[in-house]
């Protein structure tokens, strides 16, 4: 813990890290020959050498994050600021990793620089960059160990980055060599086992790779968030179960062959080392790598490790090496949860058996104490707690060995195809189980409970967690600080319980009983970004997604909103298209204005159902509701975004009639009032473009709506909605309702128009 705090606050602050360094290096000295000047006693000296080593640690990752220091003093010659384009040349390191959703889906990976050039310097150093791309499906040849030239726009890392800079291509990457050699036969493994996958039944076909060997590049963009929501998403994270099957492997081989112990240990590092080669060298890898590393050493030099002593070895030498990764939240999870084995397991299964038999409670204890260490660090990730987690966990354990084992096999058996496709198919059944598992996991109402973000919140679930485990462990000491501790444990744990099952069953269960059940708009709190519901008698429809796959997720359930009859994108900016992950095998028919991107057509293939590029004229019905799209005109030239974007009508029996105007600006929407083919009334208008100044004070006099919804996120940067647009609709008497003020927006139809909202306390009055 000294040498990780050392190394977390020396790489925020590379400024102290020299000070550091030779502070410690002194102290260092200090200490040892104040050690060997003394008589000091066989106990005293165990802590005295532990204090030794701690500070030679220290003084060592402060001295690594020093020299590392001097990269970015090298650079203050570019011209990297102002967004200016610079040349690099570079070898990718790390894995071809995605990021983003929807439109903004691309790639990201880890290299390191030959030369940068801005056009009148070049600085030709090794130096670690962290590259975005946009393009999500790169070419085969951009992998570990390719070189490739890249035009960029470079900004600054934080100072925790190991990254020396932060470069977004511009264009597409330049391949200048391929991976040869150990590089480019751990890829054609990994892409022969994903091509072996195709044909099989999504989405356990896509979960293969990743059981077996780390990637994810296949797993469709629902199961990974439902194996995250799950608590399932380790399985893909190759970490030290993977590695601790393959060291087993190549030590019982050595036994059968009944070669020496250390020969043995030999060849378990071998196949060690090849496996992180093959799943690439990721934090989680290269501790579990570093463990079974010491834990061979162990056995090669006939001397039995503990297991905590063995963590705490791989984890000192990793920071010395990389004192980065101590603020890789990758990393904490992948020590905290083998620690959480190492030390908790034991305890939590027989304080379990008091409850149930020994059995079960073995079973219990080891998904239990990963998920109560994990979770104050995945809180600062994701601000929520998953409460099926160690279900689900149990219910995959049996089959995630299995799937991992043969798809490793399947992966090396790649020279004999036939057999490849034999064990891959294998190997798809325990596959498709854990991905059952997470899918119906994570359908279960209430699968997760909202908690506080942050630090506090990592620090309040801390507490929770250690409540717990004293109430599972239940000391039977007399003593009054045992006694106080249990009884104050039991309140915590019952309060916290409490109010989490209430929470669970409002958010869950119950969430369709906190809103209106006679509604026939909805109009999502999503942000900055539209995403709204139209529902009558049994149709539903989405008009836009906003930016936030889980926000929207959020409003569809509290709405009850499983299958969607017609989903609306008015345009694919992310504001209206980021979400639309949400709707992934959900949807009949899909209208959309003209594609973009690659990325634009990629998104529509991945939704299924029929999509149909909208233009003005098209009109249907479904039960009572009628729907007429108004704009952009068939064969428009106008410019792709926001002036295409798709306008709708929706009118019915006993729903309002309402016009949802996408992110028209005032132009375009002088020319679709110039079309003549607006409904006489309407009784409500989505607002353009969240409110923006960009209007057409003509077309809104003309609408002439009641309720005019804004869809804005709250303090955004943008100014939305601007005042000039709402002195218009003040002007015309339209009642305004916007998402940043009044939360979720309920509009009603029938008899009489009406209007609910999440938080009519918080309305801001016209004026202000």
């Amino acid at each position: 813990m000294v040498v990780w705090a050392a190394a977390w606050c020396t790489t925020a602050d590379t400024s102290a890290a020299r000070a550091v360094a030779t502070s410690a290096w002194i102290l260092c000295a200090v200490l040892l020959l104040m050690l060997f000047g003394s008589g000091i006693g066989s106990r005293a000296t165990r802590t005295w050498l532990g204090a030794i080593l701690a500070c030679a640690a220290v003084a060592a990752c402060a001295t690594v994050t020093a020299t590392a220091a001097e990269d970015r003093e090298l650079l203050s010659e570019l011209s990297l600021s102002g967004g200016r384009v610079v040349s690099v040349e570079a070898s990718v390191v790390g894995k071809i990793e995605p990021t983003g959703s929807g439109a903004q889906r691309g790639i990201r990976f880890d290299a390191v620089t030959q030369s940068i050039s801005d056009g009148e310097y070049t600085v030709t150093r090794s130096l670690s960059i962290l590259v975005f791309a946009s393009n999500p499906n790169p070419p085969r040849e951009l992998d570990i160990g390719s070189r490739v030239k890249l035009r960029v726009t470079v900004f600054p890392p934080e100072p925790s980055d190991r990254a020396v800079l932060i470069a977004r291509v511009r264009g597409d990457p330049e391949i200048l060599e391929a991976p040869s050699g150990i590089w480019a036969l751990s890829s054609d493994l990994r892409s022969n086992l994903i091509s072996a996958t195709d044909g099989l039944p999504q989405p356990g076909a896509g979960l293969v790779a990743g059981l077996a060997v780390g990637d994810t590049s296949a797993v469709e963009p629902s199961l990974d968030k439902s194996m995250k929501a799950s608590s399932l998403s380790h399985l893909t994270a190759v970490s030290g179960a993977n590695c601790a099957l393959v060291v087993g492997a190549g030590f019982g081989l050595g036994a059968l062959c009944g070669w020496r112990r250390s020969t043995r240990a030999l060849v378990a590092v071998t196949a060690l080392a090849g496996f992180v080669v093959l799943v690439s060298p990721e934090p989680s890898v290269v501790r579990a790598a570093a463990m079974g590393l010491i834990a061979m050493l162990g056995v090669a030099l006939g001397r039995a490790s503990a297991g905590i002593n063995v963590l705490s070895s791989a984890i000192v030498v990793i920071l010395v090496i990389d004192p980065w990764l101590s603020h890789s939240l990758g990393f904490a999870l992948s020590s905290a949860a083998t620690a959480a084995l190492l030390i908790l397991a034991g305890p939590l299964a027989r304080g379990l058996t008091r409850w149930m038999p020994r059995s079960l409670a073995v079973v219990i204890a080891i998904p239990l104490a990963a998920q109560l260490a994990c979770g104050p660090i995945l809180v600062l990730i994701d601000p929520t707690v998953p409460l099926y987690g160690v279900v689900a966990n149990l219910l995959a354990a049996p089959a995630a060995p299995v799937a991992t084992v043969i798809g490793l096999l399947a992966c090396l058996s790649a020279p004999l195809p036939v057999l490849q496709l034999g064990l891959t198919a294998i190997a798809w059944v325990p596959a498709a189980w854990v991905a059952g598992v997470a899918q119906v996991t994570t359908e279960i109402p209430g699968n997760a409970v909202v908690w506080l973000p942050g630090v506090v919140g990592a620090i309040l679930l801390t507490l929770v967690s250690a409540a717990l485990v004293v109430v599972v462990l239940r000391s039977t000491s007399q003593r009054p600080v045992a006694k106080i501790a249990f009884v104050l444990s039991v309140a915590v744990v019952a309060g916290v319980g409490g109010v989490t099952i209430g929470s669970a069953v409002i958010s869950g269960p119950a969430a369709t009983l906190t809103v209106p059940g006679d509604r026939d708009i909805v109009a999502c709190d999503i942000g900055q970004g539209d995403g709204f519901i139209v529902q009558s008698a049994g149709f539903t429809a989405v008009v836009d997604t906003g930016p936030d796959s889980d926000a929207l997720d959020e409003c569809l359930d509290k709405f009850g909103v499983g299958r969607v009859d017609l989903l609306v994108l008015t345009h694919f900016d992310v504001d209206h298209a980021g979400g639309a992950e949400a709707l992934v095998g959900r949807v009949d028919v899909v209208f959309h204005s003209p594609p973009e991107s690659d990325a634009d057509a990629a998104l529509l293939a991945r939704l299924g159902g029929r999509t149909i590029s909208a233009h003005a004229g098209m009109t249907g019905t479904s039960g009572d509701a009628r729907w007429r799209v108004l704009w952009p005109r068939e064969n428009s030239t106008l410019e792709l975004g926001n002036d295409s974007s798709v306008v709708i009508e929706f009118s019915g029996t006993n729903m309002p009639t309402s016009i949802f105007l996408g992110d028209l600006g005032e132009q375009p929407q002088q020319m679709l009032l110039a079309t003549g083919t607006l409904a006489e009334h309407y009784d409500v208008v989505k607002v353009s473009h969240h409110g923006s100044a960009d209007q057409s004070d003509a077309l809104y006099e003309r609408i002439n709506a009641s309720i005019a919804l804004i869809s804005v996120g709250i303090d955004n940067t943008y100014g939305h909605p601007r005042d000039t647009l709402l002195a218009t609709l003040e002007r015309l008497g339209t009642h305004i309702a916007r998402t940043d003020t009044d939360g979720i927006i309920v509009v009603s139809g029938g008899e009489k128009l009406g209007i609910w909202r999440e938080h009519p306390d918080m309305r801001v009055p016209i004026d202000d």
